[in-house]
């Protein structure tokens, strides 16, 4: 190798190259470039082999090696191991001057990039990193007083006030990228040196299309239409930028879509400010709740063999596509919370080993708002008819029937529960908790 000083860039939860905030600072430095990326084997370690995520960044990668080689003959170094001990290795490799990233929120991530900052400040190394996934961030919408907002809709009107009071701008890096180092075998894992198999699972291309968002309140409700946008995986993974989204949601003048991406950003900050709710209520008292935890009849949720149709067309389609309808997680959360007092966290835990887009500020957010103890919670006495439900949203019952094969038949199961009864032992069960 060069004795030539280098900065890194990690790609993390932004793997595109245009509109990459990190990455254009980095590209704007002294030093030549060098993009790398983790596989990080404490959270690996937790998938199944055949992790459909996996195999999403994997081919993201690839594709992004590929565009790199063909503009300007670099590409990008890939590792597996413990995030520290990988910078170790690095920095024997490299004369890296810095390490420059994008922010991460979530708790472990926020433990992991304090100790690497400790190690490479150790070694006379800088450790930057820049605000890329949100638009706002920590404390940059909070309340007079400078306390967070825990209600979703006064937290909505000062996001809006304080974006009218800055210019959106893309970071274009088409120019730039020939800073990158010129290198183009570099460590280059497969999905096998990972101990991973190809996912059959595929991530949906998402849909940004003027009519989309143009139609999206009139049709974001019925699972069947299939007309949602399917950002969130890329959103999550960030190969599609924020900024760009909401510059689309703007053009379009359509304040519900817009809305939708600001409650992702209203979930990060709540797990920012209150990280002891990955596993804990916000409202403390929710966790004096008796559930049932009854292991047989979880399996049953998870299967998609509960008897109620839109409960379980939810949960295949989860199993089969790493998806589900919006409309449809809130009332298979429901449904596990209050009709069969199962605790959310299990809920949460499952959908976290399923879900493409699974993120863990929003997914927790909306678990805890199901069962009622998170901010900005419905009530405790909000239980969803499951049969309703159905008149409401899948009234001809095409999603059902589409995940659903054997729906009508001798073979369906009986519902599981009589949606009264369990009402009322909901009811029972919360208010002996929270008196």
């Amino acid at each position: 190798m060069s004795d030539q000083k280098v900065n890194i860039f990690w790609f993390r939860r932004d793997l595109r190259l245009d509109d990459n905030l990190g990455l254009y600072k980095a590209l704007n430095g002294t030093f030549p470039v060098l993009p790398v990326f983790i596989f990080d084997s404490e959270i690996l370690d937790q998938l199944p082999k055949d992790d459909a995520r996996v195999t999403f960044i994997f081919e993201t990668l690839q594709k992004l090696r590929e565009d790199l080689q063909n503009i300007c003959g670099s590409s990008i170094a890939t590792y597996h191991g413990k995030p520290l001990e990988v910078f170790k290795q690095i920095t024997k490799d490299f004369p890296v001057q810095n390490v420059i990233t994008n922010h991460d929120y979530e708790p472990y991530a926020l433990k992991r990039d304090k100790e690497i900052k400790g190690f490479l400040s150790d070694k006379d190394i800088g450790f930057y990193t820049f605000k890329d996934q949100v638009i706002f961030e920590k404390d940059e919408v909070v309340k007079e007083d400078g306390t967070p907002y825990l209600v979703y809709t006064p937290y909505m009107k000062k996001w809006k006030e304080r974006f009218k009071e800055q210019s959106l701008k893309v970071y274009e890096t088409k120019d730039l990228l020939k800073n990158c180092i010129e290198h183009s075998r570099l460590p280059n894992l497969s999905l096998s040196d990972l101990g991973f198999e190809k996912s059959t699972i595929k991530v949906p291309d998402y849909d940004l299309s003027a009519s989309m968002i143009r139609n999206y309140e009139k049709n974001r409700n019925f699972p069947a239409q299939d007309e949602t946008s399917r950002l969130s995986p890329h959103l999550r993974f960030g190969t599609l930028g924020i900024r760009q989204v909401v510059e689309k949601a703007i053009a379009e003048k359509n304040e519900t879509f817009w809305n939708e991406l600001i409650w992702r950003e209203f979930f990060m900050q709540i797990l920012y400010h209150f990280p002891e709710t990955q596993t804990k209520a916000f409202k403390k008292k929710y966790d004096h709740i008796v559930w049932r935890n009854n292991e047989d009849e979880f399996e049953k949720w998870k299967t998609g063999t509960t008897g109620f149709p839109l409960v379980d067309a939810g949960m295949r389609q989860l199993n089969k596509t790493g998806w589900m309808h919006n409309r449809v997680r809130m009332l298979v959360g429901s449904f596990l919370c209050k009709h069969l007092l199962i605790d959310w966290r299990w809920g949460e835990a499952y959908f976290a080993e399923k879900l493409l887009d699974y993120e863990m500020a929003s997914n927790v957010g909306n678990w805890q708002w199901v069962a009622g103890c998170g901010v900005d919670a419905a009530p405790y006495f909000r239980i969803f008819n499951p049969t309703t439900q159905i008149e409401k949203f899948d009234k001809e019952k095409p999603y059902i029937k589409k995940w659903i094969s054997e729906y009508g038949t001798d073979t369906y199961p009986h519902e599981m529960v009589n949606h009264k009864i369990a009402r009322e032992r909901a009811l029972s069960t919360y208010k002996k908790a929270l008196s």
